[in-house]
């Protein structure tokens, strides 16, 4: 008989583990155990659980994002094929993302969770579970990074992003589509995802990065305030590719003069920003103010990786040279 495969699950909570709570309201209280027992496993694997978080994703704060990646790489020290995160799917992409960024084992990382309740009477998560050490536990995903798989399907952590509040295939990466597909057995894998260097983890509460919404009339009072919160950089979610009101542009050269990081993404969920507008609103006029285009990430990713590099003690030509 084959030695079985061992696989580590990590559980932090999230609507895979919620049930009713008596009120209407869904709470994780789920058990980590409890939610293996509701899911198909094959004989080879030895799959052992650790409770990390239970929580909704939507509340997890900048330590419990460290305590997450801490229990990660602790979980990589040990001998498994691959360790299986379950995470609330409000804020996994960017929790995937952040492991992503420091991950340099070729061991696969895979991120699911649940859109149904675990009370549910037609549940997704024991599938997503099910499908999720299936790939962790495939030979065909050694070497793809971290991976979100819901769904049936797998996608790289850097560019995928949760387009969808109630489908049950709730993840895609607009820019390159997914990674491959789960099968009984393993991953079939259709391209394999160009990952930056890893970084060394750095504790994320050492500086503060902000997310600010553009719009007809938008002017300078969220930027202004957020970097007298403290603010050390700011992720501009602006219209189309790249553009906002020439006020906002003004108040962007004056933060880049003081030392601020300023990243330029887009409220549009697929397609590249580019400095292509001028006229003292667009992207150009953005670029020429000292911001950093962001091509692909939007703006939760751009945040974790500028909070990751600036966290880590990147300069600024390690911040604009960074693959964005």
């Amino acid at each position: 008989m084959a030695l079985a495969r061992s696989i580590l699950v990590l559980t932090t909570g999230g609507t895979i583990a919620s049930r009713d709570d008596g009120t209407g309201a869904k709470v994780a209280t789920t058990e980590g155990r409890e939610l293996l027992e509701g899911s198909e496993i094959a004989p080879d694997l030895d799959v052992r659980v650790r409770e990390v978080l239970s929580t909704d994703s939507s509340a997890l704060t900048l330590a419990d994002l460290d305590t997450i990646r801490a229990a990660v790489l602790d979980a990589l020290t040990e001998d498994v094929v691959g360790v299986v995160l379950t995470h609330g799917t409000d804020t996994l992409e960017e929790t995937a993302l952040l492991l992503d960024l420091c991950h340099d084992d070729p061991r696969p990382v895979v991120l699911t969770g649940a859109v149904r309740s675990a009370d549910d009477v037609q549940p997704d998560g024991p599938r997503n579970l099910r499908d999720a050490l299936a790939v962790a536990a495939s030979p065909t995903a050694r070497g793809l990074g971290v991976l979100v798989v819901l769904g049936g399907s797998a996608h790289a952590a850097r560019g995928t992003r949760k387009l969808h509040t109630t489908a049950l295939t709730p993840f895609h990466d607009p820019r390159w589509g997914a990674v491959g597909l789960v099968t009984g057995a393993g991953l079939d894998v259709v391209r394999t995802p160009e990952r930056p260097a890893a970084l060394a983890p750095a504790p994320l509460g050492r500086v503060r990065v902000d997310v600010v919404a553009l719009y007809p009339g938008v002017d300078a009072t969220a930027l202004d305030a957020h970097v007298a919160a403290g603010a050390r950089g700011l992720v501009l979610e602006t219209t189309g590719s790249g553009n906002t009101h020439p006020e906002v542009v003004t108040a962007v050269a004056r933060h880049v003069r003081a030392g601020i990081t300023v990243l330029v993404s887009t409220r549009v969920h697929a397609g590249e920003v580019a400095a292509v507008y001028g006229g003292g609103g667009g992207g150009r006029d953005l670029l020429d103010a000292g911001a950093v285009l962001v091509p692909w990430l939007r703006p939760g990713q751009a945040r974790i990786q500028l909070l990751a590099l600036l966290s880590a003690g990147a300069t600024e030509d390690q911040v604009r040279g960074a693959s964005w």
